[in-house]
């Protein structure tokens, strides 16, 4: 029975700690694919943390809060796309002054509205995601604890399957891989390479900030400096351990949610100092990088700065 429900606790937690790398992670897929390189990934999730949080608690409705959060991120996302790809600067260094800027702006903007404090007002439950399936099992069951989780998380194993068929069904998921393939090629056959690369770019900035408003939403509750924690960074690294496709992404992202689902059980017991438990996560990102990092084909293209033939 014990065994029963610590396996329920562990999904649930798998399902909780999952979406917000699923959703930055997605978005990651996008811009490389497409030949741009956004490490900033982190700096969007922290804005969009932010943004999501402070709607919230200022119009006290969740999904315009998730929406405002992703639109946050969009906007780190444009201001990535000007400077590499009409400008072509290099593009980790974008990335790294983003990953700079955004939190750096959310913590003035927390300050600023919050009497100076770093940290915003805790949110009242109303003002949370909702859950899928609540209520259907009693409380403490396998049930209950397996699958009653964030509506956002099984609408991010959804958007796999959409972007999936985007990438793979779609006009538009062609022109994508071949710009981050030979943009050389797309160009003289008539493909707006800019115009591909701007909407991926942007596209991942949406999806990083719900991933940092999903954080702010359901599991912490409200915005702190550190509430993003290296989560983009793991995001970056799913997308290297599934070699550039969605799918492949979404089951490096669960194999890391499960990591934090053992953290979370394993810091119920304090047989193990909670500084190691905490390690989990980010040891076993280093090791898939290192296991891993050499199957995965980049794209041709990726992080080459392209401009259109005169």
């Amino acid at each position: 029975m014990e065994f029963t429900k610590d396996l329920g606790l562990l999904i649930n937690a798998m399902m909780t700690y999952t979406p917000p790398l699923l959703l930055a992670a997605l978005g990651s897929c996008f811009s490389e694919r497409s030949g741009v390189i956004n490490i900033g990934i982190e700096g969007m999730m922290t804005i969009g943390a932010f943004v999501g949080a402070a709607t919230a608690l200022t119009f006290g409705n969740p999904w315009i809060a998730f929406l405002c959060g992703g639109l946050a991120g969009a906007l780190f996302g444009l201001l990535h796309a000007i400077a590499c790809i009409s400008y072509q600067a290099d593009q980790t260094i974008s990335g790294t002054a983003i990953n700079f800027l955004a939190p750096g702006l959310a913590v003035f903007l927390c300050k600023t509205f919050y009497d100076n404090s770093t940290d915003t007002p805790a949110l009242q439950p109303s003002m949370k995601l909702p859950k899928f399936f609540d209520g259907i099992f009693p409380v403490g069951s396998f049930g209950y604890n397996a699958i009653c989780n964030y509506s956002v998380a099984y609408l991010s194993i959804l958007l796999v399957l959409v972007i999936w068929f985007v990438f793979y069904k779609t006009k538009f998921g062609m022109r994508l891989r071949a710009c981050g393939e030979s943009p050389e090629a797309c160009d003289t056959l008539g493909i707006n390479v800019y115009g591909v690369r701007y909407v991926c770019v942007i596209l991942s900035g949406l999806l990083a900030g719900f991933g940092g408003a999903y954080v702010t939403l359901a599991t912490v509750s409200q915005f702190r400096p550190i509430v993003i924690v290296g989560q983009g960074f793991m995001a970056i690294a799913a997308v290297i351990f599934g070699k550039f496709k969605p799918q492949g992404a979404m089951w490096a992202c669960l194999l890391f949610g499960l990591c934090n689902g053992i953290k979370v059980l394993a810091s119920q017991g304090n047989a193990v100092s909670p500084n190691l438990i905490s390690m989990i996560p980010y040891v076993v990102t280093i090791l898939a990088l290192v296991l891993f990092v050499g199957a995965a084909r980049v794209p041709a293209a990726n992080g080459r700065p392209f401009e259109k033939a005169k």
